[in-house]
């Protein structure tokens, strides 16, 4: 293989469940020892895109390579090479954290000496030591994400996909395994992050994908997608919800944009240019004229959400998801050994 050849790489990918057209031509691609965020909403395409990468789909049309590997035409051979953690922790409650593993090392037909062992390691690796013969339906939320991962990587994967990996976990679970994650990257592993947390790209992908309705809609690294918003942002709060109105006109007399609102926590933001401590003055003036009660004001730079915001006209953490997409379409590889997958159910398909 080429030693410039990408971990992965996706060209005019397209997927339909019925009518709902989840993949509507993304092209992607993964520099080896790199983690680039794919990030959009629930329903943008993301998990269905991760799904035919880990060959548990078939695309209806374009082409997709893992380390140069034909994901359609030898799946096998993708999956001797790739560790997928999806969005729901694939782990047997009813067996013990070291149980669980040795039984995925097991399934890549390693001997029991060396599955024990990769057991011992990842789970003292993913600080689970005190936990390992205890019973999995025991383990919290942020222990169950772990295990998972760890089970992940059992079969020393170049390539590793992660699914949402810390949807509803805690914050201090969540920045745990963002360490783990950066650890990977530092020993070598290429790695593709869906998620709809927009500082958790900020702070893991070298580069990001932005999609939305199954559409690759902008790509960069984060400073270079917060660049298009330009300049800096106003966000204040209102004391009360009367003023919201009046503030919304003030923001857009001097602002470089339509602000957006959250009418429930009372708060406004603007797009303001590259003089935005001369326009904030004038929207403190601006509101204090118009007699609205200010809460709190601030001048930042650009984060993901505003890019995200202006891209899509929503925020990233949409609830309006696709129609569910049901079970994998007809011929598309089942899971057979040499790799790693949690258990595929037609809410992941939608995503």
């Amino acid at each position: 293989m080429s030693g410039d050849r990408p971990g992965v790489r996706a060209e005019g990918l397209r997927k339909s469940f019925g009518k709902v057209e989840a993949l509507r031509g993304v092209d992607l691609t993964v520099p080896k020892g790199s983690v680039v965020g794919l990030l959009g909403p629930n329903g943008a395409g993301k998990t269905t895109a991760v799904r035919i990468l880990a060959t548990l789909l078939h695309p209806d049309a374009g082409h997709a390579e893992v380390e140069g590997i034909d994901v359609v035409r030898d799946p096998i051979a993708v999956r001797r090479r790739i560790g997928l953690a999806g969005q729901f922790a694939a782990v047997d409650p009813n067996l013990t954290g070291r149980e669980n593993i040795e039984m995925v090392g097991r399934l890549y037909h390693l001997d029991r000496g060396t599955a024990r062992r990769r057991a011992a390691a990842l789970l003292s690796r993913f600080e689970l030591d005190e936990a390992a013969d205890r019973s999995a339906k025991g383990y919290s939320g942020g222990m169950r994400r772990r295990l998972d991962l760890a089970a992940s990587l059992v079969g020393e994967p170049g390539v590793l996909f992660l699914d949402e990996p810390t949807t509803g976990l805690d914050p201090r679970s969540r920045l745990g395994l963002w360490d783990v994650i950066r650890d990977l990257v530092r020993e070598g592993t290429t790695l593709l992050l869906t998620t709809q947390y927009l500082e958790e790209a900020d702070r893991l992908a070298d580069s990001i994908v932005v999609i939305d309705h199954g559409r690759v809609i902008a790509e960069g690294t984060s400073d270079e997608l917060k660049s298009q918003i330009g300049g800096d942002v106003v966000e204040l709060a209102v004391g009360r919800h009367a003023d919201l109105a009046t503030a919304r006109r003030v923001l857009t007399g001097l602002g470089r944009g339509e602000p957006t609102v959250d009418e429930a926590a009372l708060r406004l933001s603007a797009p303001v240019g590259h003089d935005g401590s001369a326009v904030l003055a004038d929207v403190v003036r601006g509101l204090d004229a118009a007699g609205v009660e200010i809460a709190d004001v601030t001048l930042r730079r650009p984060s993901l959400d505003d890019v995200f915001l202006a891209l899509t006209g929503h925020v990233a953490e949409s609830d309006a998801a696709q129609p569910a997409a049901g079970a994998p379409a007809a011929g598309a590889p089942a899971p057979r050994r040499g790799r790693r997958s949690s258990r595929p159910t037609g809410q992941e398909v939608d995503q």
